[in-house]
């Protein structure tokens, strides 16, 4: 018998994302005290744009949107806000999405396995994702939950397990 192995991904639902902002658009739009004050939410090609007039109404609009990520089960490690800046007469904020892991996470992640890891456990990484491959099942799941109790930078998810 060969290997078992299963995958180290990080990708968004972008459907999920899509809910997520919709929801924070119509909340936005229906509270008391967004009333007045330019505030909205929309998608602006792979970003998400926010607006207000103030830098304090667009950072609440922020976390509008962080409660519904949350909500639908995305990991707040797969946005990223910049700062609030002044566009003519409103505060203008960007949320990048993140998504794959980088060359050099890839290399933390590795090396925590192969540190941490039991003996025998391989991580190979291929393009933005990491294989992780072992003889006996019960090591790839000490490996998940040990990932899973790092305070990592990226979302991570564990797919194709077999």
């Amino acid at each position: 018998m060969g290997d078992s192995s299963f995958d180290i991904v990080s990708k968004l639902d972008r459907q999920e994302v899509d809910n997520a902002l919709n929801q924070a658009a119509k909340e936005v739009a229906n509270r008391f005290d967004f009333r007045n004050v330019d505030a909205g939410i929309k998608w602006s090609g792979e970003t998400i744009e926010i607006q207000a007039n103030t830098e304090e109404r667009a950072n609440a609009v922020l976390e509008v949107l962080k409660d519904k990520l949350v909500k639908r089960n995305i990991s707040l490690k797969a946005i990223d806000p910049s700062e609030p800046k002044l566009s003519g007469k409103v505060y203008k904020l960007g949320v990048a999405l993140k998504e794959g892991i980088s060359q050099e996470d890839a290399k933390k992640i590795s090396k925590i396995i192969r540190d941490e890891g039991a003996k025998g456990v391989k991580a190979q990484i291929q393009g933005e994702e990491l294989r992780v491959s072992a003889k006996k099942k019960d090591d790839l799941q000490d490996v998940i939950a040990l990932l899973k109790g790092k305070d990592l930078d990226v979302a991570l998810q564990f797919t194709n397990y077999r």
